[in-house]
């Protein structure tokens, strides 16, 4: 058998990133050949990434990227906030949207199959499987989408370190820092309150009926509300629903930084269009925040550390 040294441990470890002991053992089981060695690791790490896959991903962060007229939103999951904050999770994070903004992949599953870009020796999945191992918990591409505009901007906006990330894409014929700051206020708006559309034209026939069907059915059950005439009662449920539309659609939400408290965001579009005599249309955002709908584990970090020592 080959005499392993501390120098070939030390080049494995850089290879591959696994800790010192698991190189030691996959030198030592591959009688001291590097390759053979990497691609022992490789097939323990996978092992290790199957064994995580079964614990909640609902931690993480969301990262952008702009490239030219291209833009690509991702949200990547991990167990722990901890892990969220490591600077080699949220380096692998952008080399994720890097891959998706490049990528003509329509869901995540497409993505996986993929060449990774930053090592075309792998594919998306199998660099994934090695970043388990490496870091130690169920990591997960959740989610991407891209985005393109050849005639105006788009505008991104990172929110508390990637809880919160935001696309907005402005179609316009002048593209200016005026512009680019418009669609910057927009984004920080998406990212605060959360608008579920971009405008009204976007909102079904059939939503609107299903919040009326709502609103009648708790208005036949308050006693009072109930006996008036017909046409208060449609007047009532059109205010409401007119009402409801100016909190979930973005140009018709109260901009935040209105100095007066009530322009809404369609005017502060327009007064800046007027003002670099431009014609701007916000054509549609994406905002992603870590881990919504997600089921998120609460268990004792002490036990865990102690779980992880004893296996």
């Amino acid at each position: 058998m080959a005499a392993i040294t501390a120098a070939m441990v030390k080049e494995l470890r850089e290879m591959t990133g696994a800790g010192m002991m698991d190189c030691k053992k996959a030198l030592a089981a591959t009688d001291g050949d590097m390759d053979a060695a990497v691609e022992h690791l490789r097939k323990n790490g996978q092992a290790k990434a199957e064994k995580k896959a079964s614990r909640i991903a609902a931690e993480g962060i969301v990262k952008t990227v702009i490239d030219g007229s291209r833009a690509a939103i991702v949200e990547v999951n991990s167990e722990t906030d901890f892990v969220a904050k490591n600077a080699d999770f949220q380096a692998y994070v952008a080399e994720v949207a890097a891959q998706a903004v490049a990528s003509d992949a329509a869901d995540v599953d497409a993505l996986l199959e993929e060449t990774w870009k930053a090592d075309t020796s792998k594919t998306v999945k199998e660099a994934l499987v090695e970043k388990v191992a490496v870091i130690g918990e169920n990591l997960k591409i959740r989610r991407f989408e891209k985005m393109e505009e050849a005639a105006g901007c788009i505008v991104d906006y990172i929110h508390m370190g990637g809880k919160i990330g935001v696309l907005v894409d402005i179609e316009s014929d002048v593209v200016n820092d005026v512009v680019k700051e418009m669609g910057k206020n927009l984004a920080m708006q998406i990212a605060a309150l959360s608008p579920k559309y971009t405008n009204r034209s976007e909102i079904s026939e059939d939503y609107i009926a299903h919040e009326k069907e709502i609103l009648m059915a708790q208005i036949q059950n308050d006693p009072k509300e109930s006996q008036k005439p017909a046409k208060v009662i449609e007047g009532m449920i059109n205010g409401r629903i007119n009402k409801e539309l100016k909190e979930i659609c973005l140009v018709d939400q109260v901009y935040v930084k209105a100095e007066d408290g009530k322009q809404t965001v369609g005017k502060y579009v327009e007064e800046v269009a007027k003002a670099n005599g431009a014609k701007i249309t916000v054509k549609g955002f994406v905002r992603y925040e870590t881990g919504e709908g997600l089921e998120k584990k609460s268990e004792n970090f002490a036990e865990e550390v102690a779980k992880q020592m004893n296996a």
